[in-house]
């Protein structure tokens, strides 16, 4: 299990250093001169060659490619910022408990609502429940999270009054941004479990089950759900980069202090380091969370563990299966 999780914490290395490289590549090559932003409209030759000297972009392109990867690995420096002077780090320490919490919150709502529907559907295949929770989840997968975050807050917050758009006060500013990063990740979620249990419903085995007299609840539960889990966690490790990439516009429509409006302010005054820096964090959260989902697969599936398992634990597990074997046959045998 300990090689398992070392190969794919290594796996994850190359993949953030591509991630940094191509975002450091796009910012650079991006329209717009950050020197100029910082001077405003009137300088002197002197005056841009200075501040291009202190922000290090006088240096060649590889240089500082090369520079701000050593930075990160290493030193784990996110850089400064253009616009305040300030660390990136210290920036984004006040800004991640409060995206992570939006995510989070988000997936576990897309998890709790989007499974039992699914299940559901699933269960009452063409019937009116299973037509209009169909026709619902693809309704929502068509709408894009912005225009859903938009809708939300014109009907609830401004027409109804119901909840509040601004802010994180209490618990009631949490309910629309939540809704709203996680509605198209239900509506997938809801269609994977249905199409992922309705395929599962129709093997032998839970035939078996349900000829073994053993109740609805039991079969899905104990049987059927345990076959599901391995194509539902990888919907979870997909969705969860749609979720974080959807909190960058539901953050600026509600106001939200976090990472998505501090990402926007960087692109918007030409901040790159505050881009950069964003984007890294964002990249190794959705790394970490893969990264757990990746573990949970040995958990759920035997076999994936058993790819990563020593020679000797292969053959002392085979030990233990022939022995059991052996055992089972010797007690069949006296039976009889």
């Amino acid at each position: 299990m300990l090689r398992f999780i070392i190969t794919r914490i290594l796996w994850t290395i190359p993949v953030l250093i591509g991630v940094v490289a191509i975002v450091f590549t796009i910012t650079y090559f991006m329209p717009g001169d950050p020197v100029a932003t910082i001077l405003g409209p009137i300088f002197t030759d002197e005056q841009y060659d200075e501040m291009a000297r202190r922000l290090g972009l006088d240096r060649p392109f590889l240089v500082q490619l090369g520079s701000y990867i050593w930075n990160v690995f290493t030193r784990f420096d996110l850089g400064v910022s253009f616009q305040s002077g300030l660390p990136i780090s210290m920036q984004l320490a006040t800004r991640i408990p409060i995206t992570l919490r939006l995510s989070l919150l988000g997936i576990l709502l897309m998890v709790a609502v989007g499974l039992p529907l699914g299940i559901i559907s699933a269960l009452k295949q063409y019937s009116a429940l299973d037509i209009s929770l169909t026709t619902v989840s693809l309704i929502l997968a068509a709408i894009p999270s912005f225009v859903l975050a938009l809708v939300s807050a014109l009907l609830f917050g401004v027409v109804l009054r119901w909840l509040p758009i601004t802010g994180l006060e209490t618990w009631r500013h949490w309910i629309l941004p939540v809704f709203s990063a996680a509605g198209t990740g239900i509506a997938v979620y809801t269609r994977m479990t249905r199409a992922t249990m309705l395929e599962v419903i129709r093997q032998d085995y839970i035939r078996t089950a349900r000829a073994k007299g053993q109740t609805e609840s039991v079969i899905v539960i104990k049987h059927a759900m345990k076959n599901c889990m391995i194509p539902l966690s990888t919907v979870i490790g997909v969705q969860v980069a749609g979720v974080f990439s959807g909190s960058v516009i539901v953050e600026t429509i509600f106001a939200i202090p976090g990472m998505g409006t501090f990402l926007l302010s960087g692109i918007q005054g030409r901040d790159f380091p505050t881009v950069n820096g964003v984007v890294v964090v964002v990249a190794v959260l959705i790394c970490g969370i893969n990264l757990i989902v990746d573990i949970a697969y040995a958990f759920i599936d035997p076999r994936i563990r058993s790819r990563y398992m020593s020679p000797k634990s292969k053959a002392k597990t085979l030990n233990m299966i022939t022995q059991a074997q052996k055992s089972g046959g010797e007690m069949s045998s006296r039976k009889m």
